[in-house]
């Protein structure tokens, strides 16, 4: 049987996907640390979709 192995997120390295990986996706505890960094300081964002103005509606003009 064929170990399955990701990319870790931040540095591209090979991870073997199992239990024993104790920072999968991620291949160590820096690239983890890392990562979490960058959500803390804003670094990656999720893109807000666009609004239907009926689902927000504001005053309407006297």
């Amino acid at each position: 049987m064929q170990q399955r192995t990701v990319n870790c997120p931040q540095c591209g390295k090979k991870v073997v996907w199992e239990p024993a990986s104790r920072f999968r996706p991620f291949c160590s505890e820096r690239c983890k640390t890392n990562d979490l960094s960058q959500w803390a300081q804003e670094s990656y964002r999720i893109p807000e979709s666009e609004k239907d103005p009926q689902d927000n509606p504001t005053t309407e003009p006297l």
